[in-house]
């Protein structure tokens, strides 16, 4: 009981923690149609801003200012670069932001190195938030849980109780009619883009201190992040939120069995050669594959995803 819960809460944990870095990805692509590859890259910019930030006025105003200055990066690069790319097709625009992962990752080389650097959790959030059974839980887990939901609550809030998030529901599918009652289309868009930086921004300074900040850490979420949108069905937010969950759950399982491939074969009353690279293998060697293996599942059987409107 104390493993299963314990891994539940890391899993839940894990999971809106990739639910907070997916959601600006299925927001932007939801209006825009954009699948941006520079994405996870905007994760690592607001790790190493927090970093830099914390090192002079502390962690509470890096996690305010970070963010955000994450996002004015997002709204520049879609006004100035993007945009321009748009008249191009949706080919330049893949081409353009991913291209634009490797310049970040290159300006971050420049400034901070290629070495990970000492980011670390505020003083204030370290100890045991609670102990269920004989495992202590981190106060800080319980801050990136409680930081997740307030943004999930946050950004549901926005889109259906106010002005503003019926303008950019309306937008999602009748841009122009709603440019012909006189909104500035392509400013929400460039907004909705910078706020979608912001949340991947967020995300990278409430993780970069949980994991490691480093210049490989936007290609290790960056992949995960397409399996998310891709499972829970593409610009669905709802289907985002069910699949980090599922992704974040299953991972945390996976790493946390000690059970080897031919354990779980002798279960299922299969046979497996002994000898068989196969049979040496254990479950945790395979987590960080389980995600792929569940994307070409939902792929094969559910090809609009798990929660993803059904094309007409």
């Amino acid at each position: 009981m104390e493993f299963f819960l314990i891994s539940l809460l890391n899993g839940v944990t894990y999971g809106l923690l990739l639910f907070m870095l997916s959601s600006g990805l299925t927001l932007i692509f939801s209006m825009m149609g954009i699948l941006n590859f520079a994405h996870a890259s905007f994760y690592m910019l607001g790790a190493y801003f927090a970093y830099q930030i914390s090192a002079y006025v502390g962690f509470w105003p890096a996690l305010i200012v970070a963010p955000l200055t994450v996002g004015v990066i997002g709204a520049l690069v879609e006004r100035y670069g993007l945009r321009r790319a748009h008249h191009y097709g949706h080919v330049a625009e893949l081409l353009f932001t991913f291209g634009l992962a490797f310049l970040i990752e290159e300006i971050v080389h420049l400034i901070w190195g290629k070495a990970a650097v000492d980011y670390r959790v505020p003083g204030s959030l370290e100890g045991t938030l609670f102990t269920l059974f004989s495992t202590s839980f981190p106060i800080y887990k319980g801050f990136m849980m409680l930081v997740s939901v307030g943004m999930l609550l946050a950004l549901y809030g926005l889109l259906t109780r106010t002005r503003i998030g019926l303008i950019i529901q309306a937008a999602l599918s009748r841009p122009d009619m709603v440019e012909a009652l006189g909104h500035n289309v392509p400013r929400i868009f460039m907004l909705v883009f910078g706020g979608g930086a912001a949340l991947a921004g967020l995300a990278g300074v409430i993780g970069g201190n949980a994991f490691v900040t480093e210049p490989g850490m936007a290609a290790a979420v960056g992949s995960i992040v397409f399996v998310v949108v891709v499972v829970g069905g593409l610009g669905s937010l709802a289907g985002a939120f069910v699949a980090s969950l599922l992704i974040g759950i299953i991972q945390t399982f996976a790493v946390a069995i000690d059970f080897s491939v031919t354990d779980m074969a002798a279960a299922l009353g299969i046979d497996l050669a002994g000898g068989s690279n196969l049979a040496r293998l254990s479950i945790s060697q395979l987590a960080p594959v389980l995600p792929y293996l569940l994307m070409v599942a939902i792929l094969i059987f559910r090809p609009r995803g798990l929660m993803g409107a059904r094309e007409s």
